[in-house]
């Protein structure tokens, strides 16, 4: 019998099917009218041309992102890289379809993305190299979440944002980094109590931080993400079990001396008894939602993106109303694909760190979508966590392709050398 040969990924003919559907998507918006007569006269405003280069320029971007990584890190399978890319040109157009501004601000912080991973990438190319960095990277991370809790400014009740020169920094998005980072890297020797010790202590200032900020739905994300790690490196159910106790009383105490969190508990199942106060977000999703149908209305077309934080926390619902519910699907769906793909390539990982860094990022990118969309939709209380690689937002799209890094990892080379 003949060997099988093994079947290549087919990249570049998926990259050329999804350079088509964000052209598709871009169409409208850069056909609209008045557009192209003011930059063909010359008198354009600088948004307008900028929004232009947004648009035009991001699948060129992908191609010259895409085709140097394939071959400095010799990946076979760029699926992941690919599904990230179609993930941020829907954000883009979302972007787009709401002002210019929006538009080249998204494309810069969908450029930044790329960079932190490629960052993320060379910094975890070689297992000894993450081990010097991770007490930088710890300190760093407790870094910032201390400047946030001086600087910060509290906005719609949370106090995790940071205004420098006209752009909002949020730091809890780049901490997650750090705490998949530190965490796999601490765990990646065989288990000792001493190093279980030293990132529980690391991941419960962490979240206890993030309550400080009221950022609650953070916090829910890196406790999750902490116990999944565990659960990857500890047989220590016992201490595990303590910990989730912890933090359930935690979360009652919450509940108990901040009566504001406990309004949105309140209106869990119940938003169409106030859908004109608490519950008006949600059931603007809901009806707006499935007026799109399966196809949708079109982009621009729809009635949520008149609700407050359409483009942030509510985008999946505009993804349903104006790109229809069949790609709204496909967009959770892909969350599920990518933990699948990482669960299978963690098999082939080169060492615990890749593993475990590989699973604990899909499991907080999966964790934080499935907040975001259940909670919008009432299926689950609504946190106000951003969609990652779809909601506006520079440092989410930044912690977003910088968690896909540790994913992307884990098989990278083909020489375990970096």
């Amino acid at each position: 019998m003949k060997p099988k040969t093994r079947t290549k990924f087919p990249w570049k003919s998926l990259l050329l099917l999804v350079t088509a559907f964000q052209l598709a998507s871009f169409a409208p918006l850069l056909l609209r009218e008045g557009l192209w007569d003011g930059l063909a006269g010359g008198v354009a405003q600088g948004d307008d041309l900028a929004f232009v280069l947004a648009l035009l320029g991001f699948p060129a971007v992908e191609w010259l992102f895409l085709l140097p990584l394939r071959a400095a890190a010799k990946k076979e399978n760029l699926a992941p890289e690919l599904l990230a890319c179609w993930l941020s040109g829907l954000s883009l157009a979302v972007c787009g379809s709401i002002s210019a501004e929006f538009a080249w601000k998204q494309a810069v912080a969908i450029g930044g993305g790329m960079l932190t991973y490629a960052a993320i990438l060379w910094a975890t190319g070689h297992p000894d190299r993450a081990m010097q960095l991770r007490p930088a990277v710890a300190l760093a991370a407790g870094g910032l979440l201390a400047i946030n809790l001086i600087l910060a400014q509290t906005v719609n009740g949370q106090r995790n944002w940071i205004t420098l020169g006209g752009f909002s920094i949020q730091p809890s998005e780049l901490v997650k980094l750090a705490f998949i980072f530190v965490g796999a890297a601490t765990l990646e020797k065989l288990q000792r109590t001493p190093s279980i010790t030293r990132y529980l202590i690391f991941a419960m200032g962490c979240v206890g931080a993030l309550f400080l900020m009221r950022d609650f739905g953070a916090a829910l994300i890196f406790f999750t993400t902490y116990i999944v790690i565990a659960l990857l490196r500890s047989s220590d159910l016992r201490g595990i079990a303590l910990v989730c106790a912890a933090g359930v009383m935690a979360a009652a105490l919450v509940l108990i001396f901040r009566p504001y969190v406990m309004g949105r508990f309140s209106v869990y199942r119940h938003v169409w008894n106030d859908m004109y106060g608490a519950g008006y977000q949600q059931t603007r999703v809901l009806i707006y939602s499935s007026s799109g149908g399966l196809f949708g209305l079109g982009l621009g077309n729809g009635r949520l993106r008149g609700v407050f934080a359409a483009s942030t926390d509510l985008v999946f619902g505009v993804l349903c109303e104006e790109f229809g519910m069949l790609l709204a699907f496909l967009v959770a769906l892909s969350y599920v694909g990518l933990a699948i793909y990482t669960i299978f390539s963690a098999r082939q990982a080169r060492s615990a760190f890749y593993a475990i860094a590989a699973i604990s990022a899909a499991s907080m990118l999966l964790i934080q979508a499935s907040l975001n969309i259940f909670g919008i939709t009432d299926l689950l209380p609504l946190t106000g966590v951003t969609l990652p690689f779809i909601s506006r937002g520079g440092t989410s799209m930044l912690c977003s392709w910088g968690l896909l890094a540790f994913i992307a990892a884990a098989p990278q080379l083909k020489s375990s050398r970096g």
